[in-house]
């Protein structure tokens, strides 16, 4: 099967093409522009996706070495994300499908990260805890089928990524902060200050970082009221990389030994960060349990892990269930509990 997925839920438009759950292509444009507002802006990410998309579409399909007429489906984002960029994404996915006489398959956002361990490694099996962190989500999965997964734990308030890019901020670093503070971090004594770690003994799989993002605030207003100086930053952003890692490895360790399983993925774009990747893996092997860890294009938000989850879906459906072309996109992202 072939078929072309397109995601636009934030600030990347990405088009991929999918065969037989191999990825024949992969563009992703990032819409770098923001980092001057230091924040997306809905209105101007909206109209990146509109400029790009058409040419995203020819090159995505140029490097897959296909033409649109072969494609066989077309899987688009739908859920969670900005309302006015899933609606880009949404309505082009449309007219694509009408004019070719396309089945369409919509996929939620998460998903697409929850399976892209599986995109990454065709030999992980089920059951496994999934990780997806991000600049707006922080949860936790017990991942059992392509069909089937529970939400063991959200955050209560602010997602890990955000923490990350509101800590940046505070000392002046650019947008997005989060790869600033893992770089400076690199040289810096992650014991240097002591930062809370907030819900990690708790006896649930939530999170919550907005008591950190508070801590750093007083503590900077503190102890440097005139800004942090700049030979203290690797201390600094190495102690909050921490105090964020700390919570995010014990709780995905806690709930992979809790059920039983022996992989856990790793998934959005705070995946990326080197800590997290290495302490993750490093007190997972001495418990046994694998790490998976996507690629780099795999951690930012990309049209593959779209297309990939489609595909199982389209295959457990017939092809006149995808013939629906009156879903609507949503902004609000993923409530607790089962999903099948």
């Amino acid at each position: 099967m072939l078929l072309l997925a397109i995601e636009s839920s934030c600030d990347e438009t990405s088009i991929a093409v999918i065969k037989d759950s191999s990825v024949l292509s992969n563009i992703i444009s990032s819409q770098l522009f923001h980092a001057k507002y230091g924040g997306v802006i809905p209105e101007l990410a909206s109209r990146a996706h509109i400029q790009n998309i058409s040419g995203i579409l020819s090159d995505s399909l140029m490097k897959a070495k296909v033409n649109i007429s072969d494609v066989e489906a077309i899987a688009v984002t739908t859920q969670p994300g900005l309302a006015g960029s899933l609606i880009v994404g949404s309505n082009f996915a449309k007219g694509l499908a009408l004019k070719y006489n396309l089945p369409i398959i919509p996929v939620n956002h998460i998903e697409g990260h929850l399976y892209s361990g599986c995109l990454q490694d065709s030999s992980l099996t089920f059951p496994f805890i999934a990780l997806v962190v991000s600049g707006g989500h922080t949860a936790l999965f017990y991942v059992t089928s392509y069909n089937e997964y529970e939400i063991l734990g959200l955050t209560l308030d602010d997602a890990a990524g955000e923490a990350f890019d509101k800590t940046a901020k505070l000392i002046g670093l650019q947008y997005p902060g989060g790869p600033l503070i893992d770089k400076y971090a690199k040289t810096g004594n992650p014991s240097a200050y002591n930062f809370p770690r907030s819900m990690i003994s708790s006896h649930d799989y939530n999170f919550s970082f907005s008591g950190l993002k508070t801590s750093v605030r007083y503590f900077l207003a503190r102890e440097f009221p005139d800004g942090l100086p700049e030979s203290l930053l690797p201390d600094f952003c190495a102690s909050v990389q921490e105090a964020i890692v700390d919570v995010l490895v014990k709780k995905s360790i806690k709930a992979a030994e809790e059920y039983s399983c022996n992989s856990i993925i790793i998934a959005g774009g705070v995946s990326a960060n080197s800590r997290l990747r290495d302490k993750m893996t490093e007190f997972a092997t001495k418990k046994k349990i694998r790490t998976v860890l996507p690629d780099m294009d795999y951690c930012m938000d990309n049209a593959a892990m779209i297309g990939f989850i489609a595909e199982k879906k389209y295959s457990e459906l017939d092809n006149s269930h995808h013939r629906n072309f009156t879903f609507t996109v949503n902004a609000t992202a993923l409530r607790a509990g089962k999903r099948n």
